[in-house]
């Protein structure tokens, strides 16, 4: 076992005292060392409840016969930190969970692991830790939250709450039914319960063979729920108990095939946009050179089956899970042939096509089939062009029809702040293009997500008339003409930095397409005459994050050497 090496052996003796105060006897040392990464915090409604899921899995490793040992990841919560400089810190949290994960299973030398992420940047930031410490690991969440519902009965959940704030803006809701949202929208802990990042990531953990059926889906704090975290923590002892089992390693799941099939899934779900940001993110630590024009390719053959919140306001997590969950979907795709890597390893230990043999929708008006899709194409896109060289993401599933095709006159701001304050000050015109900058990885820094400015646009009654353009990111929770992740970014001379005010902006979907109509004379001039605008940067840590991050088309990945 990888641990004999803190364990066997006359010469570590100092080790074994060390480990017998913390309770363990002469038996312990047999048996393997599991490491359980807990993302527990008070404050995030996904995970105030995760110390109980750690107790439990904690229980069943000893049950097992294996040795459990907790530990805890940082988290941010992205909807709390929302709209102030908080945000910054969002996506470097996720690097700074990556680093604990190695750094604590690595210098004690652990056999396997189980993660307990939930929300936001936790997820991926556990995977690419695991990645990197590369033992047989598991992941399970802890689960979505139930949508909320008003009093007439309207389903409702975090994004009606950001876009009634728009609407109150704009004197179209009373303060009365302001707070009926705000104490309803949220009702139970979980993760957000629309296909926003959090469930968007957990999803795709099922379709990279590395978490159980499920995980995506089933409700948090339920009998279902505490019933799959105990069933992953039997298999990890299994796993870390078995002769050879390197097949298990977390590089020998989350592989290439992995990568692609959780693309598949991804488009066929209308996903987060921030999951490129992820996925690629992923593929550097799974060492997969994963090309981000590959999305479009994956995104022109895969039908979208499933809409759900944001994209369609009456569909939630739960509603997925009754309707057959990510297996299902899964079935649904694999249909058309060729599409999914089937013969991709789980976790569980079987492949992909026998985990979902027995798969069927259970509700076709939750997850359709192919034959009647919302569209015959995936529910992201990646859009190139001058605007663009090396990519920008838009989540096609949220765009009204009117708006895949659209051009419009640019109105720049130099920051999220700057921009909330303009849409909110009615600056903001039918048939503009928004134009955010200075909020990518290294601008920002961090890559704010840009869920205020967008949802106050859906409020104010702009959704089907008002495209927006970032070098930041968006939440899961954001729907509309938004199109994030633009790279280069301003802050490295990006086309973007030049725009001005009144510049056609031209926005197509269906063809990839992301241009700025201005002759290349006049962007000739501007760019001799252009001097980048910096935020401010207090923080030493924000300060090296800037000075080591890629851009968003590089997943937003620190550099590891200069």
């Amino acid at each position: 076992m990888r641990s004999d090496i803190i364990k066997k052996g006359f010469d570590k003796a100092p080790h074994r005292s060390l480990l017998r105060a913390t309770g363990l006897k002469d038996e312990d040392f047999d048996k393997p060392f599991i490491g359980i990464a807990n993302s527990y915090i008070d404050i995030i409604p996904g995970h105030f409840f995760l110390h109980e899921y750690g107790e439990i899995v904690k229980e069943a490793i000893r049950e097992a016969g294996g040795v459990p040992f907790v530990f805890n990841t940082i988290g941010v919560d992205d909807g709390i930190a929302m709209g102030h400089e908080g945000m910054l810190y969002s996506l470097p949290s996720r690097e700074i969970i990556a680093d604990s994960i190695e750094t604590v299973m690595n210098a004690h030398q652990l056999d396997a692991m189980i993660c307990i992420p939930n929300c936001d940047k936790i997820v991926p930031g556990m995977v690419m830790g695991a990645l990197r410490v590369n033992v047989p690991t598991i992941f399970v969440s802890g689960g979505p939250m139930a949508a909320g519902h008003k009093k007439d009965g309207t389903p409702i959940d975090l994004a009606t709450a950001f876009e009634a704030v728009g609407q109150h803006a704009e004197g179209k809701m009373t303060d009365e039914e302001l707070y009926e949202i705000e104490c309803e929208a949220c009702p139970s802990g979980g993760s957000c319960s629309g296909m926003f990042t959090a469930n968007s990531m957990n999803t795709l953990c099922e379709a990279m063979g590395i978490a159980l059926p499920g995980n995506g889906t089933i409700l948090a704090m339920t009998p279902e729920r505490i019933e799959l975290v105990k069933k992953a923590a039997k298999r990890i002892v299994e796993l870390a108990k078995m002769e050879n089992n390197e097949k298990y390693n977390m590089k020998n799941i989350l592989n290439e095939k992995a990568i692609h099939n959780a693309f598949v899934v991804d488009m066929a779900m209308g996903g987060s946009s921030n999951t490129v940001l992820h996925l690629l993110a992923i593929a550097r630590e799974a060492d997969v050179e994963y090309k981000i024009e590959n999305i479009n390719k994956i995104a022109d053959k895969v039908a979208h089956i499933a809409k759900i919140s944001p994209s369609l306001t009456t569909v939630h997590m739960d509603d997925i899970n009754r309707a057959g969950g990510v297996n299902a979907v899964m079935k649904e795709v694999s249909r058309r042939g060729g599409l999914l890597n089937l013969d991709a390893r789980m976790i569980s230990g079987e492949t992909l096509e026998e985990r979902i043999a027995d798969a069927t929708i259970l509700d076709t008006s939750i997850i359709h089939t192919n034959e009647d899709a919302y569209s015959q194409v995936g529910g992201l896109s990646i859009l190139f062009g001058n605007l663009a060289l090396e990519g920008a993401v838009v989540k096609t599933a949220g765009i009204a029809p009117s708006m895949r095709q659209f051009k419009g006159q640019a109105i720049c701001f130099n920051s999220q702040p700057e921009a909330i304050e303009g849409i909110m000050s009615k600056k903001v015109k039918v048939g503009n293009v928004v134009v955010i900058r200075y909020e990518g990885p290294k601008g920002g820094p961090g890559m704010q997500e840009m869920l205020a400015p967008t949802a106050l646009i859906q409020g104010m009654g702009l959704g089907e008339s008002v495209a927006l353009i970032t070098d930041g990111r968006f939440s899961g929770a954001t729907k509309g003409a938004s199109i994030g992740h633009v790279s280069p970014e301003a802050a490295e001379g990006g086309l973007i930095a030049l725009i001005e005010d009144g510049d056609e902006i031209e926005l197509d979907t269906d063809a990839h397409l992301l241009q700025l109509n201005v002759s290349e004379e006049i962007l000739a001039e501007r760019k001799a005459a252009w001097k980048p605008y910096k935020n401010e940067v207090k923080s030493k840590w924000l300060k090296r994050y800037q000075l080591l991050v890629s851009n968003a088309s590089n997943g937003a990945v620190l550099k590891t050497e200069l």
